[in-house]
């Protein structure tokens, strides 16, 4: 029977559209948003001056290749540029990984907590996502590798991982990356690396550079500041890289985005000064918190997840909108199936005491 309206591919339908942490409380004249993982301390002034400098060439379109952004990233961490991609984002270069790797029937493996992105590029491609447990709310490689059938062409691991804060170290990154078959692409998403002081944790630079079958993403929305301009960047075999650089737009990252990442990754000083704030505001949120009684998962990136009983009145969701009625909007975590859970983002001095402050209120009511 022909259809009456186009219909879209097997598995779009079946996506859960991406719903990002909330930004407004209304009524509340002063609102601090701590939904989205944005650093408290902003973009580089050296950023916020090369965007500037784009604003009397919006008629140009940009470098197609962003050669410069490329050579810029490849000083920075000691890389090949042309084992460089960039992207709108890392979400970009997570769908473009998909779209070239993953056909119908295809299987992509993620861990139950994982960044929702996993699941929708993997669906949007006609694949099946498959979902494995995690233990104590981190990446367990042993259910990774037992869920590898066949059908697998790609493994997404967030590491750290997204909403739960937790890590693997690379020892147990290159164990998952042994057992894989050959044929099977390993995503490692760094999103948060800049953020980590763990020494047994490595973003995945050198497994890259040794193998044919790992990529590395990352992003310049968190420490850099830059989430507003939409930019990331992938590390990845040159194969890899031929094969994405066939499918993404020819023009996928903005003039301004190459000319602020170029600044952003140059101030080292700035960098530092936001990792020394989240440093020292992790673990004293992570503290002052628990005081209170309630659970937090150990954190390695720039943010909290807190557990929160599953009683009347003291729930998720009581406190979830207790603190939004005070301005503080964190992010409710219910669509990575962690129903009882917020994740609180390191925010300013003066915010991160308000949460805290305001939590103690709602534990003693």
């Amino acid at each position: 029977m022909t259809a009456m309206r186009p219909t879209p591919r097997p598995g779009v339908l079946e996506i859960a559209p991406y719903v990002p942490g909330k930004s407004k409380a209304p009524g509340v004249a002063k609102v601090f948003k701590l939904s989205s993982n944005e650093t408290p301390l902003g973009p580089s002034p050296r950023a916020i001056k090369a965007y500037n400098s784009l604003a009397a060439h919006l008629e140009d379109y940009p470098d197609g290749s962003a050669g410069d952004l490329r050579a810029a990233i490849g000083h920075a961490f000691g890389l090949d540029p042309d084992r460089i991609v960039c992207g709108a984002g890392s979400d970009d270069l997570l769908h473009l990984l998909a779209y070239a790797y993953l056909a119908d029937g295809d299987e992509a493996i993620h861990t139950r907590h994982g960044f929702l992105i996993y699941p929708i590029v993997t669906l949007g491609t006609g694949a099946r996502p498959v979902e494995v447990p995690e233990t104590d709310y981190t990446a367990d490689v042993d259910a990774i590798l037992k869920a590898v059938t066949g059908k697998t062409k790609m493994v997404f691991l967030a590491n750290p991982n997204n909403p739960t804060g937790t890590a693997i170290s690379f020892d147990e990154v290159k164990r998952l990356h042994r057992g894989l078959p050959p044929h099977v692409l390993l995503v490692l998403d760094a999103a948060y690396a800049e953020y980590v002081r763990r020494n047994d944790y490595e973003a995945g630079i050198e497994l890259v550079a040794t193998s044919d079958n790992v990529v590395m993403c990352r992003t310049f929305s968190k420490i850099h500041g830059l989430a507003n301009l939409r930019l990331g960047w992938m590390f990845a075999p040159a194969a890899i890289v031929d094969a994405v650089n066939r499918i993404r737009g020819p023009f996928n990252v903005s003039g301004a985005a190459i000319a602020a990442g170029i600044a952003a990754i140059e101030d080292t000083e700035h960098q530092e000064r936001s990792r020394e704030h989240n440093t020292r505001w992790l673990a004293w949120l992570t503290e002052e918190i628990g005081k209170l009684g309630l659970k937090v998962t150990p954190s390695v990136a720039n943010f909290v997840l807190i557990h929160f009983p599953d009683t009347k009145g003291r729930t998720a969701q009581d406190a979830d909108a207790f603190l939004t009625a005070r301005g503080l909007i964190l992010r409710y975590v219910a669509a990575y199936k962690l129903p009882n859970a917020l994740r609180l983002s390191v925010g300013t001095e003066e915010a991160n005491r308000l949460v805290v402050a305001a939590l103690k209120e709602f534990a003693d009511r």
